[in-house]
């Protein structure tokens, strides 16, 4: 049994939207080992609907690094309604309501479950208390403008497990969710 982790590249002042606008100039070896990293314990992404758009459009014509082909061949769990187009390898429809799909995948996932963007799955997510822990990428940019993942709907207290600092001015920050008492 893994961990459900939600990932996100964030701006100092908070915005997780569209970070290929603003993160692609700070990428580094060193960041790029980091996210091995993290790919490496996974078993399986759990993705909205748009990310998961986004990534189907992208990551299938990548390959021949163990990053790319790990991404690719993973499980891909898609939270949707309706039913989007699941041609990219290994993906499968997750119902509106997931949350008891999202209990069963983190009981028999034999690594963690990785939630990359998704910024509505992510909020839901949390508000529901099944993310175990939530690494964020800090980026040295202020975007003023955009979707946030702590939206002010959110409330909860997290214990940092690890901060790193790359060369390029980007903390990763890793925290882990405290038990309910």
């Amino acid at each position: 049994m893994g961990k459900l982790i939600i990932t996100e590249f964030m701006t100092l002042d908070g915005v997780v939207e569209s970070p290929e606008l603003w993160s692609l100039d700070f990428w580094s070896d060193e960041m790029a080992q980091f996210k091995m990293k993290e790919l490496e314990s996974a078993s399986a992404l759990l993705l909205g609907r748009k990310t998961y758009e986004g990534f189907a459009e992208a990551w299938p014509q990548r390959s021949g690094d163990p990053y790319s082909d790990k991404f690719n061949a993973m499980p891909k769990h898609v939270v949707a309604s309706g039913v989007p187009d699941l041609s990219w390898n290994n993906s499968r429809l997750v119902e509106p309501q997931f949350h008891e799909a999202v209990k069963h995948l983190k009981e028999n996932e034999p690594g963690d479950l990785v939630v990359h963007g998704s910024i509505t799955l992510a909020r839901e997510l949390i508000r529901t208390a099944l993310v175990d822990e939530i690494c964020l990428l800090i980026y040295p940019v202020i975007r003023g403008e955009g979707a946030k993942l702590f939206d002010g709907s959110l409330q909860l207290t997290l214990d940092c497990n690890s901060v790193t600092t790359f060369g390029n001015g980007v903390i990763a920050g890793v925290y882990a969710s405290k038990p309910t008492s």
